[in-house]
């Protein structure tokens, strides 16, 4: 109830970007406002086209269920609605639902008066999607490059890109990727530990201060980031782990065709050891 109280305060007129008052206002919790109703609309219309063209295969069965993108043959043409259509209009329904999700954060950091750290973290979320569905596909000049809609057909071109490449941890973009996905995990990970250590203390005991989590790591690792810093260190790290994965698919197929284990080989033939005797190749 205290939240309750304590938000009437900022449910005020005005920092929307389109549609004026007509949808400025509030069901329950949830801020509406234009971007809440197209994103309503893109969502709903792109759940029904899933169904239906689930209804044009022959299972129910939800692990199976496969939107298929279009065949390479169509290249980056409009395809008919049983052969990939379906798949070229939920993608757009998909990307009118994100940006409008985005949007209507940027309406709420504006009611807020705050920064806009939140809808510009959630972008590169949607700049990931919109890699796989529509940049490399359009640099490789068919839609049939994007993934399927599905849960096992998903995984299945996920393993099917990865070793078409030879391996794919040996792709450098995926490299740093991954770095940054493990890192981001141990961040929050000492980050929730601290605090649920240090809010939750044993029966008869006070809570302990920011006070205490700065010692504890100085104690521990010689340094503290602090309360604020941590934060700003998890949405580096989550930011950087979403666009270097973007970026390591991106160029797979574009500026490198062939297995990434060769890539590594400018390293090899490096002429301070190349002609060594004993060395890589002597």
């Amino acid at each position: 109830m205290a939240l309750l109280s304590f938000e009437r305060k900022y449910r005020v007129r005005g920092g929307t970007l389109i549609g004026g008052d007509l949808f400025d206002f509030w069901v329950g919790p949830f801020y509406v406002g234009f971007f809440g109703v197209t994103t309503v609309f893109f969502t709903l219309l792109g759940t029904i086209l899933i169904f239906y063209g689930a209804s044009l295969g022959d299972t129910w069965n939800p692990w199976l269920i496969s939107i298929e993108p279009p065949e390479l043959e169509v290249g980056l043409g409009m395809a008919p609605l049983a052969e990939g259509g379906l798949w070229q209009i939920i993608t757009m329904c998909a990307h009118g639902a994100f940006i409008s999700w985005a949007l209507r954060e940027v309406e709420i950091c504006r009611k807020l008066g705050m920064g806009y750290h939140v809808p510009v973290a959630f972008s590169f979320a949607i700049l990931a999607y919109t890699t796989l569905v529509v940049i490399r596909p359009v640099l490789m000049g068919a839609w049939g490059h994007g993934f399927p809609y599905g849960i096992f057909s998903h995984l299945d071109w996920v393993n099917n890109v990865g070793y078409a490449y030879g391996n794919f941890h040996y792709n450098p973009a995926h490299m740093i990727a991954i770095t940054f996905f493990f890192t981001t995990t141990l961040a929050l990970a000492l980050h929730g530990s601290l605090i649920l250590s240090a809010a939750n203390p044993e029966k008869g005991e006070e809570m302990r201060s920011p006070e205490h989590e700065d010692t504890f790591f100085r104690d521990f690792i010689g340094y503290s980031i602090g309360p604020l810093g941590i934060h700003r260190l998890g949405l580096l790290l989550a930011l950087n782990a979403g666009f270097w994965s973007a970026v390591c698919i991106v160029i797979s197929g574009t500026v490198w065709f062939d297995a990434w284990a060769d890539w590594w080989y400018w390293y090899v033939d490096l002429p301070f050891w190349v002609d060594l005797e004993g060395g890589i190749n002597g």
